[in-house]
């Protein structure tokens, strides 16, 4: 005897009762997935005006273009926040309250934009100069998934700083799904910023990056454990970078306490939970980790090819 679909549902209604914590009935309205992400598509279009178009945006219609769109984006991601809020309501915060709060949030994080605009001119310029691969500036903004990654991450990074909840985390799920690289909406990021091919390269929340780093595919940014689960939550569980550092593929850094120096290089597949001193070369020689100053092994300013 064939089923019916009301008794393949009878069924699922039963599922739903007995099994909790997968369910979400009868509460707050969340933000919305694909909502959030088309807001990620019209944001870029906002950072990188003429670059994610369909057509030809010419600058005599910008100013009428980007007022439409912004009008558009603040209505919206508004919208997604009013749900944050009501879904997690800062402390002190009557209901009545939350609406224009979530206005004033709205405003204030699009107000950031020029700001974010000058940090991700420095990292389109890392990438470019650190790839000779790229053709040209406008090749590294079009095609290099790197640039989406990071303007996601610098835009949820705002919204994480103003305590947003789980709007700054699907926004860099988004760009996850897009790029290949997870980069937490906590992590703080400095200029000049670039990893090339991004593919399995993973950056945790609590991590902190300086300038002019430069990051390979498949590193690992990330906490020594988290056995402790939610008790290790707001504290540092992840490594510093100091500026102009180099991490090759594969390289695994963990922990809060962990700091690698200035100017230092980590090579690939290198696994670290311990800090290193500014200036030091890092590599596997034989099944051993063998840190020394790169002043020892190479001339000054030189560093490996890829």
């Amino acid at each position: 005897m064939n089923i019916t679909v009301t008794q393949l549902t009878d069924q699922l209604l039963v599922s739903y009762a007995k099994v909790g914590g997968i369910n979400h009935l009868d509460g707050k309205n969340l933000p919305s997935k694909n909502a959030i992400g088309a807001i990620c598509m019209d944001l870029l279009h906002l950072l990188f005006p003429g670059f994610f178009n369909e057509k030809t945006l010419h600058s005599s219609e910008l100013k009428v273009e980007m007022v439409s769109l912004m009008d558009s984006v603040l209505g919206r991601l508004q919208d997604e926040i009013s749900k944050s809020l009501e879904y997690a309501p800062p402390e002190g915060l009557s209901k009545k309250e939350l609406g224009p709060y979530a206005r004033k949030l709205t405003l204030d994080f699009l107000e950031n934009l020029p700001r974010i605009r000058e940090v991700l001119r420095t990292d389109a310029e890392a990438a470019y100069n650190g790839d000779p691969a790229a053709r040209s500036p406008e090749e590294v903004i079009v095609a290099y998934p790197f640039v989406e990654a990071i303007a996601v991450q610098r835009l949820a990074h705002e919204l994480y700083l103003r305590k947003v909840t789980l709007i700054p985390r699907i926004m860099t799920e988004w760009a996850h799904t897009r790029s290949g690289m997870d980069l937490h909406p906590g992590a703080r990021i400095g200029s000049h910023f670039f990893v090339d091919h991004c593919t399995g390269t993973v950056v945790g929340e609590t991590c902190i990056i300086g300038n002019q780093v430069k990051i390979y595919h498949g590193v690992t940014l990330g906490a020594k454990s988290t056995s402790g689960g939610q008790q290790l939550r707001n504290v540092k569980r992840h490594p510093t970078i100091e500026d102009h550092v180099t991490i090759y593929p594969g390289a695994t850094i963990l922990g809060g306490e962990t700091v690698i120096g200035a100017g230092s290089t980590i090579g690939g597949n290198v696994f670290l939970t311990t800090s290193v001193p500014p200036n030091s070369l890092v590599v596997f020689e034989g099944v051993t980790v063998k840190v020394t100053s790169k002043a020892e092994r190479i001339r000054p300013g030189a560093d490996f090819q890829i």
